[in-house]
């Protein structure tokens, strides 16, 4: 990465995403499925770059067509791969979806016991890069599982009272996780150590026991966006009253990837200046924009898109 260069950094999993040509059909009656990149930090770092922001994905792949897949698809829409790293023996992860609009998208996850990106050593990171640009994100799922959750907590250790903005999406997936108290107690370490938490009332009551964003103030974090999907958006911070923030209607087709959405249109409006309330509105219109479309990624949408 140049110094200086990117604005943005992007932590964790990055997956190929199957999702069904067929709505409202079980996973074993589906007759083919749309290829997309996808995950967490796939689908961030292209609705940053899509937003005009310089972004950075930290990241890996496996040594094989779908790896190739997910980096052209990256670099093809702008975004600094050169912290995306290839495994030289694990696959690429895997994520299959049932559409089942508008509130069911169960997920059957490719990626135990593990996988590239789940492999991320301390030593693979160039902290001083990372810890350089003004915002950052990582994600519930990089702790998981060690070595990634070791090297996702040195990165927020290295941006840990700098001058840019840390955000910690909870990232939920229960699939993933051996025991939800692991979940709780990795969470609660990464929140001391964040500025913003993104999550939904069942990401915030597994981090910290209930649906209590003051929780995670408590542990020093100074925004909260607090996501009730269809009913918008609570912003929390410490020493004012909550803020919500309405959502857009729209005629939901996948509602996943809106929660990434809404984090790369958060993050966007903060970047250049916004408060946190008017870059939740624009992570609203982000987040309807998404669950409008089948994909993810794909669907991200540019600025023109928000207007």
């Amino acid at each position: 990465m140049h110094d200086g260069g990117v604005e943005a950094v992007v932590m964790g999993r990055v997956s190929v995403d199957l999702y069904p040509m067929q709505l409202e059909t079980p996973l074993e009656d589906v007759e083919g499925f749309h290829k997309f990149v996808g995950g967490f930090a796939g689908n961030v770092s292209t609705g940053l770059a899509r937003l005009g922001v310089r972004a950075a994905i930290v990241s890996a792949v496996g040594d094989e067509g779908h790896g190739r897949f997910v980096r052209g698809f990256l670099e093809g829409e702008g975004v600094d791969c050169r912290a995306l790293g290839v495994h030289p023996e694990l696959k690429t992860a895997l994520a299959f979806c049932e559409a089942w609009p508008p509130d069911r998208f169960p997920i059957t996850f490719y990626r135990t016991p593990t996988c590239p990106d789940w492999e991320l050593r301390v030593a693979d990171l160039d902290l001083g890069r990372l810890a350089a640009p003004p915002l950052a994100y990582v994600s519930g799922t990089g702790l998981a599982r060690e070595p990634s959750r070791l090297a996702t907590l040195a990165l927020l250790e290295a941006r840990h009272d700098g001058p840019g903005t840390t955000v910690l999406d909870l990232d939920w997936r229960p699939d993933l996780w051996d025991d939800p108290a692991d979940y709780a107690a990795c969470v609660r370490v990464a929140a001391r150590l964040a500025d913003v938490v993104l999550g939904a009332d069942e990401e915030i009551a597994a981090a910290v026991g209930a649906p209590d964003p003051d929780r995670l103030l408590a542990l020093g974090v100074h925004t909260v966006a607090h996501k009730h999907g269809p009913r918008g958006v609570t912003l929390h911070a410490a020493g004012v009253p909550p803020e919500r923030i309405p959502a857009h209607a729209v005629e939901v087709v996948n509602g996943l990837g809106a929660g990434d959405a809404f984090a790369a249109a958060f993050g966007w409006r903060l970047l250049r200046g916004d408060a946190p309330a008017d870059a939740a509105r624009a992570g609203n219109r982000a987040g309807a924009h998404v669950a409008g479309r089948l994909g993810c990624s794909v669907a991200m949408p540019t600025e023109g898109d928000l207007r």
